[in-house]
């Protein structure tokens, strides 16, 4: 089994809330955060799945208080993690 944690923006956009994974240049978003945390969490595990299985590079994550420390105060910021089975890497 494979862990990646990475810390994820979510911020309050019009209708929903955007999750920005800011060291995978990767978004997703939900109605509501709880919608959008599990969106994203989902998001991440696919993502990785594919690196994994193409052998593609990616950024290790940043440090959580620096990603906090530059958004916005009506940012909030949470480690978003995959879990993946290596079985589904094949």
């Amino acid at each position: 089994m494979k862990r990646f944690i990475y810390p994820a923006i979510f911020y309050k956009d019009d209708d929903c809330y955007r999750v920005l994974f800011p060291d995978l240049e990767l978004t997703t978003d939900g109605k509501f955060v709880e919608e959008a945390y599990l969106y994203a969490t989902g998001f991440l595990k696919e993502y990785f799945i594919q690196v994994l299985k193409y052998d593609f590079d990616y950024n290790e994550p940043t440090d959580f208080l620096s990603v906090k420390e530059k958004g916005a105060k009506s940012d909030i910021v949470m480690l978003v993690e995959a879990s993946i089975d290596d079985k589904k890497i094949k």
